[in-house]
């Protein structure tokens, strides 16, 4: 008998990517309406579903109101900015197409959606289900398991990739994916507010949590500490426990659900089309539906976080795109072409560049990749991992650029 395969999406996590994947050039229909968070969420959705074939599927939601975690930390997420406005408009919107969709949503008042996937996930493992839990982020990564994997969209122009034990342990550089917890405490969060130990980065928590195992390990040792380092574990201990907390999922969320209830359905065809043709979103008819549509269009596209092609309208036909402009688009991802590369560019008395990132918060967010170009249709992507290290020797090439 074939496993049961459940796929658990972040909605929120998802959204923002999807609406920032297109924060260049947003899709705007004739309403005036930024669909780009509502394009890209249900195509991520449609992708899934028909290169995974899952059994069953939920959408969780985070809730409106604060969650346990603010009773214990006030200043949790309080350098948040405003959800975008443009976003805002479109989650009603997409709430009823993943209904129309016939898949469960899930909100659980007082709970982030982390603890309500790493509730039902350890539920359906349980149960012999085989979980992804679908989110971009390493929040999730604690509650890996030999059955619950983490399912991490495409970058840089690669695949997806599918997390196992093996690849956070890897990652982290731990005995078990529950030592996250403990980095993360160590770490802390910016972009959540959690303060973590001063002076502690992410090299560090892995090196002290690799020696020690736990915060509660290296409290006990910091005899072995020297100088700053040692100041600054002992004189914030429960702050560093309080971190722990606010980063530990919790997964005893009162749910009640059967993960049976789960169970992929069929879709409502005609929600469907009234919702995208509201939206304008006549391609994703003909896939979703099945229906042709007798539109005279232009091939023009653009890419999902996924990394995949995805065929768009486009009314204004005189408009160039890449499929009818010759170019000359290279990816440059080894030493000896990005040495050549810079020489090119240092030889330049002009050079276009720019960043892409995984978002717009230039403290909080991370580098991508680099593009370059120095003349008409002809550019260059250099790739960045995702590895601090590995960047940084990545971007020193580039110091005589710049400099």
């Amino acid at each position: 008998m074939e496993k049961k395969k459940l796929f658990l999406f972040d909605a929120y996590a998802l959204i923002y990517r999807s609406y920032f994947a297109f924060i260049r050039a947003p899709r705007i229909n004739s309403k005036g309406l930024n669909t780009s968070a509502i394009f890209g969420f249900v195509n991520t959705i449609d992708q899934v579903i028909k290169s995974e074939l899952p059994t069953h599927l939920a959408v969780v939601f985070d809730p409106k109101g604060p969650t346990f975690r603010h009773g214990m930390f006030p200043a949790y997420k309080a350098n948040r900015e405003a959800t975008p406005e443009d976003i805002r408009l479109s989650i009603p919107y997409i709430k009823e197409i993943v209904k129309a969709l016939n898949i469960e949503i899930i909100e659980v008042d007082g709970f982030e959606a982390d603890d309500v996937i790493g509730t039902l996930a350890g539920r359906a493992d349980k149960e012999g289900y085989e979980v992804f839990m679908m989110k971009p982020d390493k929040d999730t990564d604690q509650i890996v398991s030999e059955n619950v994997k983490m399912y991490k969209p495409a970058r840089n122009g690669g695949d997806h990739e599918v997390w196992g034990v093996d690849e956070v342990n890897k990652k982290f550089g731990i005995k078990n994916p529950s030592q996250v917890i403990d980095i993360l405490a160590l770490w802390g969060d910016s972009a959540d507010n959690i303060p973590g130990a001063p002076g502690i980065g992410e090299k560090t928590s892995k090196i002290l949590i690799e020696k020690y195992d736990s915060v509660e390990g290296l409290l006990k040792n910091t005899a072995d500490l020297k100088g700053k380092q040692k100041e600054n574990i002992e004189s914030n201990i429960e702050q560093i426990l309080l971190s722990k907390e606010l980063v530990t999922i919790d997964i005893n969320v009162p749910i009640d659900l059967n993960i049976d209830e789960l169970q992929k359905k069929d879709i409502n065809e005609n929600q469907i089309k009234d919702l995208f043709e509201e939206l304008e979103f006549k391609t994703l008819i003909q896939r979703i539906i099945k229906e042709p549509v007798p539109v005279a269009k232009q091939q023009q596209t653009s890419m999902n976080f996924f990394d995949e092609v995805i065929e768009e309208e486009t009314p204004r036909k005189e408009l160039n795109s890449i499929s009818n402009t010759k170019h000359n688009y290279l990816l440059v991802d080894n030493d000896e072409d990005i040495k050549a590369l810079c020489e090119k560019l240092l030889a330049s008395k002009e050079v276009c560049f720019d960043t892409e990132t995984t978002g717009l918060g230039s403290m909080d967010n991370e580098l991508v990749g680099m593009s370059f170009s120095i003349k008409e249709y002809e550019a260059y992507y250099i790739p960045i991992s995702s590895d601090k290290e590995e960047a940084k020797k990545r971007l020193e090439n580039f110091r005589p650029v710049f400099e």
